[in-house]
């Protein structure tokens, strides 16, 4: 499989503070993401995540060290849109993102930059709107939606520039759990379909859903394993001061009551099935 990312000893440092302090945010990390991949990024506040995703989008340029996207480097200044349309990034806070006073106009924006002729961006904008099931609401002012709805919207318009990757940066954080569930379940349907997927989140549950988990630390990887081989690691993830899914967790509760629990249990219904089984 193709690596669609490439990152070699890559070394980023914020400028120092007023005490003249310098913030090593990433430190020394080598990393590769397959193309077609869904790639979860679980670290505590502050170990380098968002820091991380910005210098694949080529919004921070890497210090020392190289981030290639589809062999791209982000150190070319004359591929900068090149990268961003390759590697698409959804943000935390929708309304930071929306440009545009009616739903279509602001999911054509980018298509519009790009120079794509308008009856492609119309097809991009029917088909972007309809993958996230926001096509009845097409003529809407973006104020008029909910949380919920802004992000999903957010998301039509990184899939309109046609991108190979998009990075989901906490797109979840400001959503209610409903609004989570049907987040998450757009970003695997987009997966599913071919999308390179890199997901940034603090809930346990939606890095589960990938195919990898990558914990961060301080800067660096600390862990990098299927979701099923990262979450058997409880206390590991404890001391990281990181939860791990609620199936996991009750599982450990009740083999501490003396229930012998099968391993690799990590999703609800995988344990609400076993418990039913019991009799």
């Amino acid at each position: 499989m193709t690596d669609i990312i490439k990152i070699e000893n890559l070394i980023f440092k914020y400028p120092p503070n007023e005490n003249g302090e310098e913030k090593i945010a990433i430190n020394d990390i080598s990393l590769s993401i397959a193309e077609g991949s869904f790639t979860a990024i679980i670290g505590r506040n502050g170990s380098g995540k968002s820091t991380l995703a910005k210098c694949i989008n080529a919004l921070l340029v890497a210090g020392e060290g190289d981030v290639f996207v589809d062999g791209m480097n982000t150190k070319d200044e004359s591929k900068i849109w090149d990268i961003r349309q390759t590697a698409a990034m959804v943000f935390q806070n929708p309304d930071n993102q929306i440009v545009a006073a009616i739903v279509e106009d602001d999911v054509a924006f980018g298509p519009e930059n790009l120079g794509v002729e308008p009856r492609t961006i119309r097809q991009r904008v029917d088909e972007s709107l309809e993958s996230v099931k926001m096509w009845d609401y097409r003529k809407k002012g973006p104020h008029q939606l909910s949380g919920g709805q802004k992000q999903r919207i957010a998301v039509a318009g990184a899939i309109a520039m046609k991108p190979k990757c998009i990075i989901f940066d906490e797109p979840t954080a400001m959503l209610d759990p409903r609004g989570r569930k049907e987040l998450v379940d757009i970003i695997k349907k987009q997966n599913q379909e071919g999308m390179t997927c890199i997901l940034i989140t603090h809930f346990m549950e939606e890095a589960a859903e990938a195919d990898r988990v990558i914990i961060m630390d301080k800067g660096q990887i600390v862990m990098d394993a299927p979701p099923r081989e990262i979450f058997c690691k409880r206390d590991e993830l404890k001391n990281l001061d990181l939860d791990v899914p609620m199936a996991v967790e009750l599982g450990h509760r009740l083999e501490a009551a003396g229930i012998d629990v099968p391993k690799g249990i990590m999703r609800e219904k995988e344990l609400v099935d076993w418990i039913c089984q019991l009799k």
